[in-house]
């Protein structure tokens, strides 16, 4: 007698073959960056090869925003983005987490537009919880790492 069982909610649907696991990651690279990965790039000597741009509301960027970024509201991309922007050099968008898709709405926006885009995952509030400096109306700013999130001794990256 051959007994068969329900496989666990993991595996009910088998996983990718390797082959295409690996062109999906791949796909998902060449859309997103992450803030640490981000960071990394701004804080390195010399020009990253991309700017970033913080597609929230004026009263949101006022609270906090990723130094040396573009505010420009998604809703005011198709008029202002060819007079902020170049072409040529790649975007990086965010919005304020993983529980917004403003910054995913900015990037369709300037990908429209003829813009290179990627998506920066976590946005400003991982950018913030992982310990680094931001802007803010009154001056820069920044909050202790949240260790559940960033590696609690300072290190270049976090050895993902």
């Amino acid at each position: 007698m051959t007994t068969t069982t329900t496989p666990n909610a993991v595996l009910r649907v088998a996983p990718a073959t390797p082959a295409e696991a690996a062109a999906h990651f791949r796909a998902s690279l060449v859309f997103h960056a992450d803030v640490s990965d981000v960071a990394a790039a701004l804080a390195a000597d010399g020009d990253p090869g991309f700017v970033v741009l913080d597609s929230r509301s004026t009263d949101s960027w006022d609270q906090g925003h990723v130094p040396g970024a573009i505010h420009l509201p998604t809703a005011l991309i198709p008029e202002q983005a060819g007079q902020l922007l170049d072409r040529s050099v790649p975007v990086v968008t965010y919005c304020w987490g993983p529980g917004c898709n403003g910054a995913t709405r900015a990037a369709l926006a300037l990908a429209e537009l003829g813009y290179q885009v990627k998506e920066m995952l976590g946005g400003f509030e991982y950018w913030a919880r992982e310990g680094f400096e931001y802007e803010t109306w009154q001056g820069r700013e920044r909050r202790e790492a949240d260790p559940l999130t960033a590696p609690r001794v300072a290190a270049d990256d976090c050895g993902c």
